[in-house]
Parts: C-alpha cells; structure tokens; sequence
C-alpha cells in the first residue's frame, strides 16, 4: 500500500511539473524580445549542444534558429567539453568551424589569458548567452559567461542572455567561497547552489562590480515567461557528458567533491554522480568498475573493482548540499589524510578550507557520520542568510520562499 501510494504521489508530481512547464517559455523563445536587440549588428554566440529552443522535443538549435531569422552570427564561443559537448572534463576545446552553417567557432582563450584574442572580439557587436547551467558553484559555464562579459565591456561590446530556468533553482546551499581560494572550479563568492539562473547571475556580478577591474558590462537579459524558482524543471539532453540525467544534476551538488579525493564518484560507469567507491573501501555490498568510455577517458580507479555506495535508488540528496556522502567515504577508508588528493582541489570545491579540517578533526574523535555533517551544516547558516539577502536584489522570477 504504501508503495502504491508512493507511486501515485510521484505520478501526480510529475503531471504537475509537466503542466508547469507546458505554460514555461524561456528566453530563447522570445524572439520578438530580443529580434530588435539584434537588428543589424553581427552577432557572436555562447552556447552548445544545450542551446535547443525551448528545451523541446523537436526544438531547433538556438543557432539555426538565429540564421532562420536573418540574424547575423559571425562567430561562436563553445565552453568546457566543446560545442557539440562530448569534450572530457577540463580537456583543452580550440577553434574551429561548425559543420552544420560554417559558423567558425572561436576559442576562448588567446595565449596567456583567459579571454578571447583581440582579433576574435573584433569579429562580433554583441554577444548572445544561450546555454543550459545547473546551478553550482563549481560547475565551469558561469565562469566562462564572466570571462566573455569582462571581454565584452573591455572592448566595448553588448550582451544579451536568453535566460533559462535552474534546475537546482528550488534551493540556496552550501559553503560561500572564500575568494582566495578563486580558481577554474570557483570565480564568484556564493554558495555551491545559489539558486539564480545565468541571467540572474550575470546581474549579480554586474551590481556587486565583481567583474574583473570593476568593467562595465553592457547587458540585456531576455527572462523566461511563466517561471518561477518553486518550479523544478527538466532537461532535454546532458549539459555535459558526466551529467546525463536529472538526478545526477540533483545530486552533483552533494557528491562533486569526490573529484578531490581517492575516491571514485562513478565517471566511466553509466551512473556518474550517484555514486562512489574505492578498491580498498570497506563494509559495502555494491561494486562498480569504472572504464574507459566517451566522455571519461581515464577515470579515476580505471578498470579497478570499487566498493561502494549506490545512490541511484534515492532522492534523499535532491535540494540540498551534503558532505554525508564524503565523510561517509573518508571514515570508510580509514586511510587519513591521504583521502585528499594533494592538489588541493578538494578545497576548491567545497570553497572552504575548514570543510576538510573539520572532517579530519572530528572523524579523529569518533564523531559520526551525522554529527560531522550536522556541523558543517551549521557551519555556513550564517554566511548563507546574508547571501540569500543579497540574492533577492537581483531575482528575475518569484523565489521558492
């Protein structure tokens, strides 16, 4: 019965989230917006495989869509794991041409910086934002959109987002990053879910002068119709090769952090995200292996049997960060110190240097899983509440609060 009753609960969910998202237009729909945004001027877009019109079954890409109308697209900006987004994380993506229009494709960075080479800003009047985020602080898209937004005001130029809905929008969570630990996987001093969409970001960066050297964006963001951030959303293809489905998008904000550690988090497996293990780890019925496949080259703990945790059949991570996955993990281990890997990138992560002090610390007494996580939780109330005041200065959409 209870099962049953299980099932019927979620069936209604999702005709709900189903009927929500048949009134959601986003941005990209808006032709009639940001058309006259456009009008005569050569165009350059930010976008990938993602930038499917209305995020629709049968839906045009947002580039064809542009040329359909008569705009002028002179060039295109592909982020981490290229425009077509097969690229593995962090693999180095450069310039080339689209095989389906011509369009050339511009590399991001010109040698020695971060931001396009002079010659590529010169190819371009305004910038067009159309690319599917999820929410996190360390996943890399924002970062890329700041570095174009910083180039633009640099030399001059507009930008215009056609805003999409967040899929981890329904929440605010986690460690605020402490600036000096700014990097690839962190540029912004907000928490690992900040509840905004790109649009919304992009006016937080432009009111708090977190641009680099304080530049003056010129910026248009074209909102979504009809949404909110009490609404949960779907997606219509992978926003990266390690993220195929909703609920590994769920759960990236709570099990990311395996990246700076020994152990795996399930890259080479059909499950990237919703779960993790380690050859040596103790007291655990399941086992994956990870391998070699598109998207994951080489994997941590490649072709090697691991002992784990299977995450797959639960929600329990779904509108919240976690730490009870890694310190669940660490303790498992029992290896110390060595847990980290030497990089630091755990710390790059979790944006805190305090996170994997108090979960050396605290698992060194004897504290359980529970309590370390219940600590760290409280940790971060605080900074989260003035974040969560600043955040509404700069919403678009009705808050989940």
């Amino acid at each position: 019965m209870k099962i049953s009753i299980l099932a019927t609960v979620a069936a209604v969910m999702a005709a709900l989230s189903s009927c929500a998202s048949a009134q959601l237009k986003l941005g990209d729909e808006r032709s009639d917006v940001y058309l006259p945004l456009l009008e005569g001027r050569r165009v350059a877009l930010f976008s990938n495989h993602t930038g499917i019109v209305g995020n629709k079954e049968g839906g045009q890409h947002i580039l064809d869509a542009l040329l359909g109308q008569g705009v002028n697209v002179t060039a295109i900006f592909s982020p981490e794991h290229g425009f077509r987004g097969t690229a593995d994380a962090g693999e180095h993506v450069g310039s080339s041409v689209d095989e389906n229009t011509g369009v050339p494709i511009l590399s991001l960075y010109s040698p020695g910086s971060y931001r396009p080479s002079a010659e590529s800003m010169e190819k371009f009047d305004v910038l067009v934002v159309d690319i599917q985020d999820v929410g996190t602080r360390f996943y890399t898209y924002y970062i890329t959109m700041k570095r174009l937004m910083e180039a633009c005001a640099d030399a001059g130029k507009n930008v215009v987002i056609l805003d999409r809905p967040n899929p981890n929008g329904f929440f605010v969570d986690g460690p605020i990053l402490d600036m000096s630990l700014k990097s690839g996987v962190g540029a912004l001093p907000v928490p690992v879910a900040h509840g905004m969409t790109l649009g919304e970001l992009a006016l937080m960066m432009k009111g708090e002068n977190w641009l680099q050297d304080s530049l003056e964006c010129k910026l248009d963001v074209v909102p979504c119709d009809g949404y909110t951030h009490s609404m949960k959303t779907s997606i219509l293809v992978a926003p990266s090769p390690n993220l195929k489905d909703i609920q590994a998008i769920y759960a990236y904000p709570s099990t990311c952090y395996f990246e700076g550690t020994i152990v795996s988090l399930g890259r080479g497996t059909e499950n990237p995200f919703k779960m993790y293990g380690h050859p040596d780890m103790q007291g655990c019925d399941f086992t994956f292996t990870p391998r070699s496949i598109p998207g994951a080259k080489n994997p941590p703990c490649l072709d090697e049997e691991c002992h784990g945790v299977d995450l797959s059949g639960t929600d329990e991570y779904v509108g919240k960060v976690d730490f009870k996955y890694v310190i669940d993990a660490y303790k498992k281990l029992g290896c110390g110190d060595d847990f980290f890997l030497k990089n630091g990138f755990f710390d790059l992560l979790t944006g805190q240097r305090s996170v994997k002090e108090t979960i050396i610390q605290r698992a060194a007494q004897d504290a359980s899983v529970e309590e370390i996580a219940n600590e760290l939780k409280a940790s971060w109330q605080e900074d989260l509440a003035a974040f969560k005041a600043l955040r509404k200065n700069y919403l678009l959409y009705k808050d989940f609060e």
